[in-house]
């Protein structure tokens, strides 16, 4: 909740200005047909891999998180893309089909087209909530799609969607509000960009994010049933076990939407490193209200020279648990 407040987006956005003044759209060619936005920005003198930065549902290239630590990141020299996924942000009118979180082909096609971009340099990913969970099935599949990864760093990613799921509907009665308006309010775009192919009123009337989800599910995929799609982009179970890439999963105990004990159901690969704050919320993990959060400093620490995993400068291991 803090992390969306007027006071802070304020600061946010003023101290981003040097990122938004230097960013050049992307379309990418994600193969298939299919087309993605990510906007690049280059310092004036870059330094490190370049950094893919990847936001939750719902969210954006220009959600403040993004922002906050893409501005970070550009002034320590690192080149930085904000990608949006399909339907998200303003791009609801690039591709006629529907979003859904297991379209992870176009995902690694948007990855491949940036690989392109940057010759010689291996990517480095960081993911948010649904983000997170991207960035994790693509470096699960690294290998055979041919991409050359240095790092993937995962924030309060997706474990078991199902459980994500039920999480929203049984928490704060906000949390589910917030949702289905923001995902009406995107459903919207989309049927006016493609007036001919959508009619989201029916939907509209549900009000219920596992209904609504249903719904989309048996209208709009090809999923036989919504445990199906819900499955298909789980990273529980052996979703993990071919992990190669160097991989950072961070996340609290107390997050309201993300159930830390999936954690006990993923695979664990050499490469996979997790670490569990006691606090931190999703996506939060404030230490105070202003200059870079928790989170970031622990992410510009893992993204240093080489891409060596340090302790994140004045953050103390109090209250936290590392695994590999």
């Amino acid at each position: 909740m803090l992390a969306s407040t007027a006071w802070r987006r304020r600061r946010i956005l003023r101290a981003a200005a040097p990122l938004l003044a230097a960013q050049r759209e992307l379309l990418l060619d994600c193969g298939a047909g299919v087309r993605l936005q990510g906007f690049l920005s280059s310092p004036a003198h870059a330094s490190g891999h370049p950094v893919v930065l990847l936001h939750g549902w719902e969210g954006s290239a220009e959600s403040l998180y993004v922002l906050s630590l893409a501005q970070l990141l550009f002034a320590q020299g690192f080149e930085v893309v904000r990608l949006n996924l399909r339907d998200h942000g303003d791009t609801h009118h690039l591709n006629r089909e529907l979003f859904h979180s297991c379209r992870l082909p176009e995902v690694i096609g948007a990855v491949r087209a940036l690989q392109q971009r940057f010759a010689g340099a291996a990517l480095q990913l960081v993911g948010f909530s649904l983000g997170g969970n991207f960035v994790l099935r693509v470096a699960a599949q690294a290998r055979e799609a041919g991409l050359e990864l240095a790092r993937v760093i995962a924030v309060s990613p997706v474990l078991d969607p199902d459980e994500t799921l039920t999480a929203l509907q049984r928490g704060l009665p906000g949390y589910q509000r917030y949702f289905v308006r923001k995902w009406l309010r995107s459903l919207r775009k989309k049927q006016a960009a493609w007036p001919d192919s959508y009619d989201f009123s029916d939907l509209a009337r549900l009000r219920d994010l596992r209904r609504m989800t249903a719904e989309l599910v048996r209208s709009h995929t090809e999923f036989p049933t919504l445990d199906d799609y819900l499955n298909g982009y789980a990273i529980t179970g052996a979703r993990l076990a071919r992990l190669e890439v160097p991989a950072s999963i961070l996340i609290s105990r107390d997050d309201p939407i993300i159930p830390f004990g999936g954690l006990a159901r993923l695979a664990r690969p050499q490469a996979l490193s997790i670490t569990v704050a006691r606090y931190g919320g999703h996506c939060g993990f404030f230490r105070q209200l202003t200059g870079p959060t928790w989170i970031e400093r622990r992410i510009l620490a893992q993204l240093g020279p080489g891409g060596a995993a340090q302790p994140a400068p004045g953050a103390p291991e109090v209250g936290l648990r590392e695994t590999t």
